[in-house]
């Protein structure tokens, strides 16, 4: 049984004719008769019938033409659900990222992607690099936005940005130095993220200057920790991204790292990921 033996079936039923049938469908009049033989043999009955010269659907033929009506509705249903895949104006991309790019970069993306792609359904995942991998990896993710580096034979890495890393305290301390040096931070009390790259970027830096961090408080969350340095609690060091916003100039006192300190951002996907519309659009949003 196959849909355009059901819609011969139904133009016959509706028409009372073989021949007006396969005119309305641009075949034989053989053609239509064949199609009709070939549905009664699946089902096992007859389902038309001749009355006079009129054609007519058995009592087994008026139940299927209830069938086949909510058959060709359901086609077209589903005919009119994929035509926004079709057409690439709808789909769906999972994103994971860590919690600095998911604040200050996912939203500029993401409403993009949405002008672009109206039906978009985007999905967002935060955590450290290692566990957005991991994921990414298991394919329950499309792309990733992580602090480089991303390890793994599977991925291509493609560098996106570089973010500098600042040394962050509340407005009061304007008086600082323009520049900080491992030393002077060690003195100072000092609020930093807890675990992941940028922790390790900058336990490195310290490291290197011959110091050792060691921090009155750790936290996962770069907005737990401008908001305490807000309070006057301590000093942290944060990416420039996460305090280039006007309003931070009038909280924060920004200053940089002697030597310089960055981290990369880059975007990660399978290799062998297929690049769908959704996905090349995202690629792209996140270059620009």
């Amino acid at each position: 049984m196959n849909l355009e033996q059901l819609r011969s079936f139904a133009s016959v039923a509706e028409l009372g004719s073989f021949s007006a049938a396969a005119e309305r469908a641009g075949l034989t009049q053989p053609a239509i008769s064949l199609q009709i033989r070939q549905l009664e043999r699946h089902f096992g009955v007859r389902l038309i019938e001749r009355v006079g010269r009129r054609a007519q659907p058995t009592l087994a033929g008026e139940e299927l033409l209830v069938h086949a009506g909510l058959i060709e509705k359901q086609v077209s249903e589903t005919m009119e659900a994929m035509a926004p895949h079709r057409s690439g104006l709808a789909g769906r991309i999972r994103i994971g990222s860590g919690a600095t790019a998911c604040i200050y970069i996912l939203p500029r993306v993401i409403t993009r992607l949405k002008e672009r792609m109206p039906g978009l359904e985007v999905t967002v995942r935060t955590g450290n690099t290692p566990e957005i991998l991991r994921d990414l990896e298991n394919n329950r993710l499309d792309l990733a936005i992580v602090t480089l580096p991303a390890p793994g034979r599977a991925f291509e890495v493609e560098k996106i940005a570089e973010d500098e890393l600042v040394a962050v305290a509340s407005i009061r301390e304007k008086s600082a130095p323009q520049v900080l040096d491992a030393e002077s931070l060690c003195n100072r009390t000092l609020l930093l993220y807890e675990g992941g790259h940028t922790r390790k970027a900058i336990d490195e830096w310290f490291r290197a200057a011959g110091q050792t961090a060691r921090p009155a408080m750790q936290f996962g969350s770069v907005e737990a920790i401008k908001e305490l340095v807000a309070s006057e609690l301590g000093w942290a060091i944060l990416p420039r991204l996460s305090v280039r916003q006007a309003q931070d100039a009038a909280r924060f006192t920004i200053r940089s790292l002697s030597p310089r300190l960055d981290r990369s951002l880059g975007l990660v996907v399978r290799r062998d990921k297929h690049l769908s519309r959704p996905l090349r659009e995202a690629m792209q949003a996140f270059r620009a």
